[in-house]
């Protein structure tokens, strides 16, 4: 069965770039993880593997071409220069073509970003406690540091998540957000983390028509996304990926 892609409007329109988002549909894999690409799941090793190879090589990218993190739900932010492991981090930033940065969710908000001018991408995990320590403004700031990336010049994608609706937490975790994101669930309340980041992008200088939110729900997309709140210990992930092409 062929993959099952999300792109990016956006990114479609920026030819230099290559850009996809994994689904739970492709190779025919089936239940309980589907088209997984993680080895934190319990899926067979060899089955992610050949996954991967799957999903890079429709992105026209190579395993060796990929750059993959332990995400540890922080605010670290690395550079890289080459594919493979680079390390407990949550974002990554590279100025290198043909090389991939990869982000797994299964609900955590992950955001691509793109300075067409200096030709640098950045991709970031967010989840709630990424989005509380403004792991997306940091980046966004290294960017402005080591690159010299203006706000005008940056586009951004912020791939399919849990949304808000769906999104329950308690009331430890919703006094560290602006009330502006959260609705009251009885004793508990509805966090809004997709919007919360939406807004840094816009607050940072972002232009509105230079940022894309996917509308997509994990959790409520059964067939199609991953889900960690709905199906816990026997969800896949799914793997977002932006890269941008050599200009020769």
């Amino acid at each position: 069965m062929s993959l099952v892609i999300i792109r990016s409007r956006l990114f479609k329109e920026c030819t230099e770039i290559i850009f996809g988002f994994s689904t739970k549909i492709g190779g025919g894999r089936e239940a309980p993880y589907y088209f997984n690409l993680s080895h934190s799941v319990g899926d067979d090793e060899t089955v992610v593997e050949e996954n991967r190879k799957l999903l890079f090589e429709m992105l026209g990218l190579g395993m060796e071409n990929v750059a993959i993190q332990r995400q540890i739900h922080g605010d670290t932010i690395t550079y890289v220069a080459k594919g493979g492991f680079c390390g407990d981090t949550d974002a990554m930033i590279t100025d290198k073509p043909n090389l991939g940065l990869a982000i797994s969710t299964a609900d955590c908000t992950s955001i691509f970003l793109y300075d067409k001018k200096n030709k640098v991408i950045a991709a970031v995990h967010s989840g709630w406690r990424g989005t509380q320590q403004k792991i997306l403004l940091k980046t966004l700031q290294k960017l402005k540091d080591d690159f010299n990336s203006l706000s005008k010049d940056i586009i951004a994608y912020i791939g399919p998540s849990i949304s808000q609706k769906n999104y329950e937490v308690g009331p430890e975790i919703a006094e560290q957000f602006d009330c502006k994101y959260l609705i009251p669930n009885g004793d508990k309340f509805l966090l809004n983390v997709a919007g919360n980041n939406y807004d840094m992008l816009l607050n940072y200088g972002l232009d509105k028509g230079n940022v894309q939110i996917s509308h997509y729900c994990s959790y409520e997309l059964n067939e199609l996304l991953h889900s960690y709140r709905r199906n816990g210990l026997h969800s896949g992930r799914a793997l977002g990926i932006i890269a941008m092409k050599s200009s020769s």
